[in-house]
């Protein structure tokens, strides 16, 4: 058997190696995403027998409260930032938005859907290199790099944050302002029944006395 013959079985194995090597990489690199099962309605929606501009009136307390900076707010959104630092050179920020629309109420109640969601957006700082052009005469300049260098927030990651718990701390605390207030609020002062003027008063009524005879 010669040697040309020896080779060619070889190399089919070879390249037949090299594509199963090939495929078990790309499937181990291969990024699954978890699926929209769209089976719940609960996490980020609640209902309230309140019109849209007291839902959204109690989840403008509700993020003011907590600390957000509100940046919109009408009858029928509510938007609002906080800025959290869990790392030295970490930086958080979470972007709370809460719609309020109109439900058919029962027996004419008015009834409002409250949807709330929260964006997370995380940043990491990047150190970026300074470098400066120096000339060098008939050849024109160099540019060469410094050892300084300066820090950048940049945008690592961004999430929807899907936590039931989350937003049942957040629709609970609605419920309370819906009520009437928060915890430190204080109660309410009863109304004063209005005060009635006072009639005005008799007029004075005299009566003829008869002159008493002297006694002298």
């Amino acid at each position: 058997m010669s040697f040309s013959s020896l080779r060619t079985p070889v190399l089919v194995l070879g390249l037949l190696s090299a594509l199963v090597l090939a495929g078990c990489g790309s499937t181990s690199r291969r990024v699954s995403y978890e699926p929209e099962e769209f089976d719940s309605t609960t996490t980020h929606t609640r209902n309230y027998a309140a019109t849209e501009g007291r839902t959204c009136e109690a989840a403008r307390r509700a993020l003011l409260s907590q600390g957000y900076m509100v940046t919109a707010a009408n009858a029928d959104l509510v938007t609002g930032r906080k800025s959290f630092q869990p790392a030295a050179e970490v930086h958080v920020e979470v972007e709370f938005r809460v719609v309020c629309a109109r439900e058919g109420g029962k027996g004419g109640r008015q009834s409002t859907v409250a949807f709330a969601t929260a964006l997370q957006d995380r940043y990491g700082i990047k150190k970026v290199n300074n470098s400066a052009s120096v000339g060098v005469g008939a050849f024109g300049s160099l540019s060469l790099p410094f050892a300084g260098s300066d820090d950048a927030m940049v945008k690592v990651a961004s999430e929807t944050l899907t936590d039931e718990r989350f937003y049942d701390r957040f629709f609970t605390l609605m419920d309370r302002f819906l009520e009437g207030g928060g915890a430190d609020a204080p109660p309410d002062m009863p109304a004063e029944a209005p005060s009635t003027p006072s009639a005005p008063p008799a007029p004075a009524i005299s009566f003829p006395v008869a002159p008493s005879p002297n006694r002298g």
